[in-house]
C-alpha cells in the first residue's frame, strides 16, 4: 500500500516537473532523458522528506501519548490527594451532638463530717480527708482507747502459758493500730487527691467532645488516649490500695479469730494434762483444812 502511494507520488511530480518539448513536426510530447533524470532525484529527495516527516510525526504521536499517560496519571493523583484530604478534613470534624449523647456524670469524692462532741473525732475527719501518717497516727490516740503498758512485777510473775497469753493480745492490738493507720492515710491521701484527679478528668472529657479542630488532630487524640490510659491507671493503683487495706483489716480479724480457737486447745491440752495432779491437789488441801477444823464445842 505505501509502494503504491509512492509509484502514484512519483508519477504525478514526474508529469509536472519534466518539461514539455514540442517535435519539430507536428504537436508530441518527445521524451528528455536529462530532465527525467533530474525529476527521479527530485521524487527522491521528495520521498526521503516524506519518510522524514512520516518519522517526526510518529515521534509526536508518542510524545504526545506519553504526555497523556502523564496527565492521566497527574489526574488521578490529584482526585485521591482530594480524596484523602476531603476525608481528613471529615475525620477533623467532630458531630455537633456527641457531648449531648455520651457525656454522664460521675461520683466524686466528699469531704468527711462527724460530730465532735469532746473533741475527738475532728483529727479522725481530718486525717479521712487530708491522709497523712502523722494526721492518721493522732487520730488513731485521740479516738481509740490506748493501750497500757502491763505491769512489769505481775508479768514476771506469771507461769509461761500467761505470758504468751498476754504477747499475743498486746500483739493482736498493735498490729490493729498499725493496720488501722494505715488505712487511714491512704483514705486521705486518695481523698485529698480525688479534687485535682477530678480536675483532669474534666478537662479530658471536654477535649474529648470539643469540635474545635486543633484538638481533634491525630496527635491530639493519641494524647487524650496516653492521658486516659494514665488516669486510668492511677485509678486502678487507688483500687489496689484500697483493696490491700481491706486485706490487712480482714488479716487482724482472722488473726484474732485463729489466736482464740489455739487459746482453747490450748486450754483443752493444758486441763488433759494436768488435770489429775491439779485434782489431788485441790483435795489434799481440802483434807488438810477438815483436819484442822474442830468440831468440839470448846474448840479443843
Amino acid at each position: 500500500m505505501k509502494s503504491l502511494r509512492i509509484c502514484c507520488f512519483v508519477f504525478f511530480a514526474a508529469t509536472l516537473v519534466a518539461p514539455c518539448a514540442h517535435a519539430q513536426f507536428g504537436s508530441g510530447i518527445v521524451f528528455d532523458p536529462t530532465q527525467s533524470g533530474h525529476a527521479i532525484v527530485q521524487i527522491s529527495q521528495g520521498e526521503q522528506q516524506l519518510q522524514s516527516w512520516a518519522q517526526q510525526l510518529q515521534k509526536a504521536e508518542q510524545s504526545l501519548q506519553t504526555e497523556m499517560q502523564m496527565y492521566n496519571t497527574a489526574l488521578q493523583t490529584k482526585n485521591q490527594i482530594v480524596t484523602a484530604y476531603n476525608l481528613a478534613y471529615q475525620m477533623s470534624r467532630m458531630p455537633q451532638n456527641l457531648e449531648a449523647r455520651y457525656k454522664a456524670q460521675w461520683s466524686k469524692w466528699t469531704n468527711m463530717s462527724a460530730p465532735d462532741t469532746y473533741g475527738v473525732t475532728s483529727a479522725w475527719m481530718s486525717a479521712l480527708d487530708l491522709g497523712g501518717q502523722a494526721q492518721a497516727l493522732q487520730a488513731y490516740q485521740n479516738a481509740v482507747v490506748q493501750l497500757q503498758s502491763f505491769p512489769s512485777s505481775s508479768y514476771s510473775s506469771m507461769d509461761s502459758n500467761s505470758q504468751a497469753t498476754i504477747q499475743n493480745q498486746y500483739a493482736t492490738s498493735q498490729l490493729s493500730q498499725g493496720t488501722t493507720v494505715s488505712t487511714l492515710a491512704t483514705l486521705g491521701t486518695i481523698r485529698s487527691d480525688s479534687e485535682s484527679f477530678s480536675t483532669q478528668l474534666a478537662n479530658l472529657e471536654s477535649d474529648t467532645f470539643s469540635d474545635d479542630s486543633e484538638l481533634q488532630t491525630e496527635m491530639s487524640v493519641l494524647g487524650k488516649i496516653n492521658t486516659a490510659t494514665l488516669l486510668q491507671i492511677h485509678s486502678q493503683q487507688d483500687t489496689n490500695q484500697l483493696l490491700a487495706a481491706s486485706v490487712q483489716q480482714q488479716l487482724i480479724a482472722q488473726k484474732q479469730q485463729i489466736d482464740s480457737q489455739n487459746r482453747a486447745i490450748n486450754n483443752a491440752i493444758y486441763f488433759q494434762q494436768n488435770f489429775s495432779s491439779t485434782q489431788q491437789k485441790v483435795t489434799s488441801g481440802v483434807s488438810d483444812t477438815l483436819r484442822t477444823i474442830s468440831l468440839s464445842p470448846s474448840g479443843n
